[in-house]
Formats: C-alpha cells, structure tokens, sequence
C-alpha cells in the first residue's frame, strides 16, 4: 500500500470525524439525545476531558499531560506509519496502523483547538455552542473537550446476579460508554490486528530444503 492512498485513507477519517464532531456541537446542546435505530441506538451530546471512551485522568493537570502526550504520539505514529510502508508491511497492517493514527489525530484536534474555536456547551437547553464565538472560547490552548455522542445500550435495565464478585445486585448496562468516531476507529484499528495478527506478523513460509538442494546441484554441477 503507498503512502498517497494512507494519507487518503487518514484523511477521510479525520474528516468524518471532525464532520460529526462540528454537527453536533453546533446543533446540540450538552445532554441532548436522539434515537437512531429504536431505543438501543443513539446520539447522546457529551464531552469529556480525558482519554477515549469517556475516561479521565487528572483534572487540568492531566488533560495538559494526556493532550502533550497524544501530540508526542501522533508525531511518532506518522514516523512510524512512514517507515511501515517503506518496508512494505502488510497491507492489512498499515490499514490498521492508519486507522489506529487517524483516530489519535480526531481526538487530539478536539484537545488542542476546540476551547478556542468553540463557545461553551450548556447542559439542557435550548441554545448551541457557537463556533469562533465574538468574546472567545471556552478553554485555553490543550484544554479543549473531547465530543463524544454514539450510545449504544443494547442491553439495558438488567442486574449482575448476587453471587457475582464486586458488582453483584449492581445494575448492568451494555454498551455504557459514549463514544466517537476517531473512538471507533482506533477500536478497529486494534481489534483488527489482534483477530489477524498471525496473518499481519507470520513467518514466510520456509523453502523445501530438498529443492534448494536439487536447483543448487543444477546450477553448480561437479
């Protein structure tokens, strides 16, 4: 796989992403939700501070770090991706590889950029947030929130049962976290790898040893 149809790939991803991320947030309010597919499929507006998935790590401090971080990561992930193709890895691999970093780049613009370009998000009402709003954003520079807004509770109103270690008589709901779609992308990237890796990382297959033998006494006969 060539680096041009990489960078397309990556791009489409980052674009998706941040298309959904920009309707959302300047269409919703903080808290709003909407059924997709019957109850079990939504959009539900949050935001959240932290890692993917919803988590969080730190409070300001933290989200100074993580966004530090995730910008160390992205610029050793496009070296990495580079150096993939160079030496021709698998191409199911680089795919991966290519939606594993697409994913860290939609979340990271969140990161950087959104408290400056955005106004502030208000829980349950009736105005949105405006973009490049006349007194500023809501953050600084690397203190912007992630916008998270695919629900999936497939399972709902259900309860571990009594004997079930820590969580027992707790209520269970599947899937619970809110998630987007630089989120998804990176999940993908990684199931994906882990379900084919033997196919990603096998050996090649090694040569009969009796024919090397037979085609090297043909070319160097005695």
């Amino acid at each position: 796989m060539n680096g041009k149809k990489v960078i397309a790939l990556i791009a489409i991803i980052i674009f998706i992403d941040q298309a959904i991320k920009f309707y959302i947030k300047l269409n919703y309010f903080l808290g709003e939700e909407h059924y997709m597919l019957g109850t079990w499929a939504r959009l539900h507006f949050v935001e959240n501070e932290g890692m993917a998935w919803g988590l969080k790590f730190g409070g300001n401090f933290g989200k100074i770090i993580l966004t530090l971080f995730r910008l160390v990561a992205v610029i050793w992930g496009a070296f990495l991706i580079k150096g993939f193709i160079a030496k021709k890895y698998h191409t199911g691999f680089i795919i991966c590889a290519a939606l594993i970093f697409a994913g860290a780049v939609g979340n990271l613009i969140d990161s950087l950029i959104y408290g400056i370009i955005f106004e502030q998000s208000v829980p349950f009402t009736t105005q949105v947030a405006v973009l490049f709003p006349k007194f500023g954003g809501y953050a600084p520079f690397l203190h912007g929130k992630v916008v998270d807004m695919f629900y999936f509770p497939i399972v709902q109103n259900a309860h571990f049962p009594s004997w079930f270690p820590i969580w027992g008589g707790e209520e269970f709901e599947f899937f619970r976290p809110v998630f987007n779609f630089a989120d998804a992308s990176i999940s993908i990237g990684v199931i994906t790898l882990f379900i084919f890796q033997n196919k990603f990382f096998g050996n090649e297959p090694t040569e009969n040893p009796q024919k090397e033998q037979i085609v090297e006494s043909v070319d160097n006969p005695e």
